[in-house]
């Protein structure tokens, strides 16, 4: 039985590269702007920025030739969830120590989000976070 309530989602396939990286995060913003998150909202720029690392370690780290990226971001029950699917198996990710080069952006997205996880698929892994929202949030 439907209750007639749409979950907000968008999702989308894009070419591991810097370019389609790029692409992803932009838009993450424009859709959570859609929802009601506004661009220059808390919300919209923490979970932009948790998509931009994302992304950028599914590029970096997660990359198998040929193979592209894929991105679900999701809204239900005031929860915002971000997924970002690769198909390399054997780099799980790894909250470390920062170096000056490298190691921030999983400490980024531990502070940004209420709850993050890896869940195997097959083939690779998704990476993906949560972040909760109030009524108060939205515009």
């Amino acid at each position: 039985m439907k209750s007639g309530i749409s979950t907000p989602e968008f999702a989308m396939r894009f070419t591991s590269t810097p370019r389609g990286a790029r692409l992803a995060r932009r838009l993450v913003s424009l859709r959570l702007d859609e929802w009601g998150h506004a661009y220059d909202s808390p919300v919209n720029e923490a979970v932009t920025l948790i998509a931009a690392e994302l992304v950028a370690n599914a590029v970096r780290h997660g990359h198998v030739p040929g193979r592209d990226f894929h991105l679900r971001l999701t809204e239900s029950y005031g929860t915002l969830r971000l997924e970002v699917s690769d198909t390399r198996t054997e780099r799980l990710p790894e909250v470390r120590v920062p170096t000056d080069e490298s190691g921030r952006g999983l400490l980024l997205i531990k502070a940004l989000a209420d709850k993050w996880g890896v869940t195997p698929r097959q083939p690779g892994k998704s990476v993906w976070a949560e972040v909760h929202v109030s009524p108060a949030t939205q515009r």
